[in-house]
């Protein structure tokens, strides 16, 4: 069974950073992310959690950056 993600990145070379923020948070959060990357095993929780998080970071980093262009 093969799975195509439908989302695209604006910047393709984001692709690592985004992938060590989702370590980083997971790590935060205290959950494991399998060493092969299969995420299958977790639950809809833990994954919503990752995911919910990173939003709010890089919400807060954009913030942060408007904030500083416009002072």
């Amino acid at each position: 069974m093969s799975t195509s993600n439908s989302n695209n990145l604006v910047v393709t070379k984001a692709t690592a950073a985004l992938e060590q923020l989702k370590y980083e948070i997971a790590q935060e959060l205290g959950i494991s992310i399998p060493q092969d990357g299969y995420q299958g095993n977790m639950t809809s929780y833990e994954n919503g959690s990752i995911g919910g998080y990173i939003t709010k970071r890089l919400v807060t980093i954009g913030e942060q950056q408007l904030a500083g262009q416009f002072k």
